[in-house]
């Protein structure tokens, strides 16, 4: 039998969003939906003048699954760069593919009953797909 799909830890992830509020004065933002389940997250993104995050703010309106990964993305992207933003999704969407191990991103293992429910993994890849797209937009500024 699996576990359950929304357990007290992805519960408490998904409020964890509170945390990382938007913030409007950050350099890069990104706006993203997930089309299969319209789940969308506005992503605010700062970073050093090396290209790594130093701040994540968020305004998510999805599923628990999909707050999680954000408070998950959000706790764990200060110190990285687009690289390993890049490489967390790629591990992601390959592991609900079935083609890879699971991703080497801190907590991500809470999210691991989600990956029998392929209509929430646009959910869970959203807030890396909308960090990608503020480092694309931080690009395309300098």
């Amino acid at each position: 039998m699996s576990a359950p799909l929304y357990n007290r830890d992805i519960l408490a992830l998904a409020i964890a969003t509170a945390d990382y509020l938007p913030n409007p004065d950050a350099r890069y933002r990104a706006s993203k939906r997930a089309p299969l389940c319209g789940s969308a997250i506005i992503l605010d993104l700062d970073t050093d003048e090396g290209g790594l995050v130093t701040r994540v703010g968020l305004h998510v309106e999805a599923c628990a699954l999909g707050q999680a990964s954000a408070a998950l993305l959000a706790r764990h992207a200060p110190g990285r760069g687009l690289a390993d933003l890049r490489r967390a999704r790629d591990g992601i969407a390959g592991w609900f593919a079935g083609t890879g191990a699971q991703p080497d991103w801190p907590g991500f293992d809470l999210l691991a009953p989600a990956r029998d429910y392929p209509a929430r993994h646009g959910a869970i890849l959203l807030p890396f797909d909308a960090a990608i797209a503020a480092f694309e937009q931080r690009a395309a500024a300098a």
